[in-house]
């Protein structure tokens, strides 16, 4: 026979366990709000609520809560935003960052702290590499996963002199070296280089002269945002456009501002991990609901931060919804898998970075813009540990 008092507490226990099941799942989206990546910033945040309300905004009975802090591209103050929304919020979960910068600044925090960390965009190579951590996990690529099938790729298309060119920071440097990897050991050959300062340049046309010097068969740069769009528009200025063949990581040519760069991208090379032209329908659905809300193609960085969404997701409904055990939850990270906008998308337990194909494309006119047209795709592109033990 129950006593008033123990019927009490068994009332109160449901109720506890009722009020708990009902507490919000935080996650911290670190994104620049302002600053000069902040176009990115907010195409990612529109990739990542599309992907919540696809996916699911509540798991197990709890509400999934966004707590957006603008990281402003600067790693000062990129740290700390991650201490604010650590300490003070207490997210369970981070997802986010564009710059290479801000990711290796938080990185010692994040690991320090045990908070799982998707980041959707910083490439930096280390921290899938030397510096990976159990708690970083990355949704969108390396610098070098995604320059490195190029190199033997334009060798094989006779372009055997090539002429490398990046801003002069961490990412630059890492995409360059991927690249020239397999050029050279391809038989081509790098006839000049140069490494403008980031954040500095205002005008490349210094740079410019210096790859006419040099007549390379192609060039072969790393810029990305309003400074990819102001070298493309350069580039044909300078009148390079036509007399050596213009190739790059692909957000230089990015389908969130081609059109903006109109004829003078047409005919570029590109490589890189998403391009709105993939025909499935996983790509299709994606560029449907994108568009019938934004009147526009979604972009490499919203498929990214779309699909960081759906692994957050799943890897709730893995753990029943439960944050409190955060190594569980960072394991149900890297053992989902799925079929997104991209491809085949798996994180890689020797790295934590992600597996996924890569599309060597053209631009070309469509309609009334411009588009990039595959014209390879190199599947399950996977990076070597590069002194990685998790």
């Amino acid at each position: 026979m129950k006593t008033a008092t123990g019927s009490l507490a068994a009332a109160a226990l449901v109720m506890c366990a009722a009020a708990t099941a009902a507490e919000p799942i935080k996650v911290g989206v670190l994104l620049p709000s302002s600053g000069v990546y902040a176009g990115l910033g907010n195409d990612q945040a529109l990739g990542l609520e599309l992907g919540f309300d696809d996916f699911g905004r509540q798991v197990a009975g709890r509400p999934i809560e966004l707590i957006y802090a603008d990281t402003e591209s600067k790693p000062g103050t990129g740290l700390a935003q991650v201490k604010k929304l650590v300490l003070r919020d207490r997210v369970d979960v981070l997802v986010g960052i564009i710059s290479s910068a801000v990711a290796a600044a938080v990185r010692d925090f994040v690991h320090g702290a045990e908070v799982p960390l998707i980041v959707s965009n910083a490439g930096n190579d280390d921290l899938t590499g030397a510096s990976c951590s159990p708690w970083v996990l990355r949704s969108s690529f390396s610098n070098s996963q995604i320059s490195r099938e190029m190199g033997p790729w334009m060798a094989a298309a006779g372009y055997r002199k090539v002429f490398l060119m990046a801003f002069d920071y961490a990412a630059g440097h890492q995409a360059m070296e991927a690249f020239r990897g397999g050029f050279v050991a391809a038989g081509g050959t790098v006839v000049g280089e140069e490494y403008p300062p980031l954040g500095e340049t205002e005008d490349f046309g210094p740079y410019l002269a210096k790859v006419r010097v040099a007549d390379p068969h192609a060039v072969y740069v790393f810029f990305a945002g309003g400074p990819a769009i102001k070298f493309v528009k350069e580039w044909a200025a300078f009148g390079l456009k036509g007399e050596v063949q213009l190739a790059g990581a692909g957000w230089l040519t990015s389908a969130l501002y081609v059109d903006a760069q109109g004829q003078d991208a047409e005919g570029a090379l590109g490589i890189l991990n998403y391009l709105p032209s993939i025909d499935t329908p996983e790509n299709h659905a994606f560029q449907e609901r994108f568009r019938a809300r934004h009147d526009r193609a979604g972009s490499e960085f919203g498929v990214a931060a779309y699909d960081s969404a759906r692994l957050i997701v799943e890897a709730l409904r893995t753990t029943g919804g439960d944050t409190g055990d955060r190594a569980s939850l960072a394991a149900a990270m890297r053992a989902t898998r799925f079929d997104g906008p991209r491809g085949p998308f798996r994180i890689d337990p020797l790295t934590n970075n992600v597996i996924q194909n890569v599309y060597i494309f053209e631009v070309q006119a469509q309609g009334d813009g411009f588009a990039a047209v595959v014209r390879e795709v190199i599947p399950d592109v996977q990076d070597p540990p590069n002194g990685c033990a998790l």
